[in-house]
């Protein structure tokens, strides 16, 4: 058998082995969380779960239950799990996808490196990745991370393999180059991360044209598909928003949309947020929350730094390497989008000394994984490789034992946020249980569907503000709505039930002591 064959027979075990580590990974770490109640932490995980659930589940179901300002492919994705009512109710059905993402992306990781590198170099970077603590509690819930990295990772394979092979195999490097652009689509569905991808993908493969004079047919062709695919699908998102909504900017400037959230945030102490339009403090900001999804206390920036160092190494160089550096997209994007776009990132130590969007962090881990293992690879010519590789496996480990041992800050900061949300999502969950089983029932779901998904309660028997133009009516006269109505404080049904309290009866009250509390009325028009 020749060298080649050799080669491609150790990277085909190579993926076996790593398609069965990953899979270990990922279900025994949904196990524990599942059993510590820990996976639908995240009030986003719930949102989630219960989008998917309305396309199939609702008074009006079909497609526009998508809803706006979530990108919908999570939710179609989800769609065959929650079908399961044990799945959904659980929230099992939605960490599914999360789950097959994770190892995609593991996977992923391991080809991108293998395309410039030593196995060795390869599946350092695969371990990198598969191993951080908090992409591992991460995987486990319904929430958008690890699907988004997934696609983002195997985007940028193909990217690469499309620039390594351009100029000697025009027609599989515009197949290459088609796959990405399939890839960095279905990542525009995902976050809004991949709309910003998809642009600087863009300018990198119009350098690259330039550069190398792509002139071939079959680059230009596979050029032109790689535009307009990300485009028609930008616009397809611009056509759904504007026929459900008559905007086609809701998800930009809307009620629900990252802008009005953080205005409605706003109070006169608390006028801005740090690192509004300030594009450096965003910028330490972001990097401060990378350094710490990959370590914690004295080790966290050795990571992020030593990644920044391969990265300034591969520019000046290794210019075959180059390529890569569209893995370090996110660190603009976010840096941006905090200053600019109303994006705000808080954690403990840095103020207002709390947590929230720390999880974004975790869209730096495939650069560092990658530029960490090239760091390796990069020095071995400077230091040997005897003494060079056992400094980095090292420092790699003790930087995720820092995290293991302090919890995962993505695992603090669901627990922060949502452990009083799930304790009045269970109180309600109680009162609703005591209702009649086919009552009908009146409730914005925003904030509290995961009383709803607890008990069970099918979302065709709730008027809830997805269901148009029921909702609008139900608001002028709550009690003819259904035959209970549910007003959390400051809502939009409270409000309603304030300016129209004709025709209904006190139920129940549901409060903590730090959430508003919820009342629950029985229409004098129900059975």
């Amino acid at each position: 058998m020749s060298r080649s064959g050799d080669a491609a027979n150790r990277d085909k075990r190579d993926y076996w082995l790593l398609a069965i580590i990953s899979p270990l990974i990922s279900a025994t770490s949904f196990i524990f969380y599942f059993r510590h109640n820990a996976i639908l932490l995240y009030g986003d995980a719930v949102a989630h779960t219960n989008i998917a659930r309305h396309v199939f589940d609702s008074r009006t179901p079909g497609l526009w239950e998508l809803g706006t300002v979530w990108l919908p492919l999570p939710h179609l994705i989800d769609i065959p799990f929650v079908a399961s009512h044990w799945m959904w109710q659980s929230g099992v059905g939605a960490s599914i996808p999360s789950m097959l993402a994770y190892v995609f992306g593991v996977l992923g990781i391991f080809r991108l490196l293998r395309g410039f590198t030593s196995r060795g170099t390869a599946w350092l970077g695969a371990l990198i990745y598969a191993l951080n603590p908090n992409l591992i509690y991460m995987q486990a819930t319904a929430m958008t991370e690890a699907l988004y990295l997934a696609l983002f990772i195997w985007a940028v394979v193909h990217f690469s393999e499309f620039v390594r092979i351009a100029r000697n195999d025009p027609q599989r490097a515009r197949r290459s180059l088609e796959y990405s652009g399939i890839l960095i689509s279905a990542s525009m569905l995902v976050r809004y991360d991949g709309w910003f991808f998809a642009a600087c993908a863009t300018f990198a493969l119009l350098v690259v044209i330039l550069k190398f004079r792509l002139w071939q047919r079959a680059i230009l062709r596979g050029a032109v598909n790689f535009v307009l695919l990300t485009s028609l699908t930008a616009g397809l998102w611009l056509v759904y928003n504007h026929l459900a909504y008559g905007n086609s900017l809701e998800f930009a400037n809307g009620y629900y949309s990252a802008a009005a959230i953080a205005e409605r945030m706003k109070t006169p102490t608390f006028p801005s947020y740090p690192g509004e339009n300030s594009l450096r403090t965003a910028a330490l900001y972001f990097l401060k929350v990378s350094r710490i999804v990959v370590a914690e206390g004295p080790l966290d920036p050795w990571l992020l730094s030593v990644a920044f160092i391969a990265l300034v190494a591969a520019i000046y160089f290794s210019r075959r390497h180059l390529v890569l550096a569209l893995l370090w997209v996110p660190m603009l994007f976010y840096s941006l989008s905090i200053a600019y776009g109303h994006v705000p990132i808080y954690f403990p130590k840095w103020y207002p000394f709390t947590y929230y969007n720390v999880r974004y962090g975790l869209q730096m881990l495939p650069a560092i994984a990658v530029f960490v293992a090239l760091a390796g690879e990069f020095f071995s010519t400077i230091v040997r490789p005897r003494l060079l590789w056992p400094v980095i496996v090292l420092l790699a480990g003790a930087s995720y034992f820092s995290i293991w041992s302090k919890k995962p800050v993505c695992l603090r900061e669901a627990e922060v946020n949502g452990a009083d949300r799930m304790d009045f999502d269970a109180r309600l969950a109680a009162e609703l249980r005591k209702l009649p089983p086919s009552a009908t029932i009146m409730m914005y779901t925003g904030s509290h569907s995961g009383a709803l998904q607890d008990v069970g309660i099918p979302f065709r028997r709730v008027v809830w503000e997805g269901n148009r133009p029921e909702w609008e009516i139900g608001l002028t006269r709550p009690a003819g709505a259904a035959d209970y109505v549910v007003a959390v404080e400051d809502d939009e049904v409270f409000y309603a039930v304030r300016r129209a309290p004709e025709n209904l009866g006190l139920v129940a009250t549901v409060g903590t002591t730090s959430h508003p509390r919820a009342t629950i009325y029985r229409s004098a028009h129900s059975p």
